[in-house]
């Protein structure tokens, strides 16, 4: 990836990129908005020679975009890794390809889209380019439910996802979205670590997932159970 008058990093260290969301309309409090801190600070631990940044990205349909841009030029990633919720999450969610479509709903700040497409003259669908059905296979064995996605619905998740496949095509890049279920994150408790009844996913196990999907696309093992539950101890 290529970005005029960003230097080049020199020290050979892979850079990981994870994001999540903000809220957003029906969703004041978004899962992603806890997880990806906690997840990158548990990473951090598990592959101290891996560079990670995060970033929670506003759910707006102009100024996502424009940080995801900003994101990729200032930090020339070498894996991108978004976050977000579905009310529909079995589990873990990972998408296997962006749509170029948006619906015309509001987004955070109350703004639609300008158009119905993410780019105007771009491919109808654009497949992720991180290996799904592996990770999904390295979740399940982990006892974790994970599921292969062919819809990333079309709001603000997929547009960004279909972003940024756009920007980091041609580059050695792998770039994928995980849909969690939104109801980690009850509303009004965003820092809590509480569940709602029925929920897929317990909080220990989102941020077990997220370390075995962290693993997988830096092409490691398994974290050791010993490490993992250290890790899972100091950031939960």
């Amino acid at each position: 990836m290529s970005h005029p008058g960003t230097a080049a990093r020199s020290d050979g260290r892979t850079t990981f990129l994870l994001t999540g969301f903000g809220p957003f309309p029906s969703v004041p409090a978004n899962a992603t908005m806890t997880l990806v801190p906690r997840l990158a600070a548990a990473a951090r631990q598990l592959f101290p020679a891996v560079r990670i940044v995060t970033e929670i990205l506003p759910t707006e349909w102009v100024a996502a975009p424009s940080r995801v841009n900003d994101l990729l030029a200032t930090h020339q990633p070498d894996i991108v890794l978004h976050f977000g919720v579905s009310s529909r999450a079995r589990g873990f969610e990972i998408e296997a390809r962006g749509q170029n479509v948006r619906v015309m709903a509001p987004d955070a700040s109350g703004a639609h889209p300008s158009r119905p497409a993410v780019r105007e003259t771009g491919q109808h669908l654009l497949p992720s380019r991180v290996p799904v059905g592996e990770i999904v296979r390295r979740l399940r064995r982990q006892k974790l439910p994970a599921y292969q996605s062919w819809s990333a619905g079309t709001y603000l998740c997929n547009a960004t996802l279909y972003h940024s496949l756009t920007e980091t095509h041609g580059e050695a890049c792998q770039t994928g979205f995980v849909h969690i279920p939104g109801s980690l994150a009850p509303v009004g408790l965003q820092s809590s670590l509480r569940t709602s009844p029925g929920c897929p996913l317990t909080w220990p196990q989102a941020l077990a997932g997220g370390l075995e999907i962290v693993a997988t696309l830096l092409d490691q093992p398994s974290p050791n159970p010993a490490r993992r539950a250290l890790a899972l101890r100091r950031h939960l």
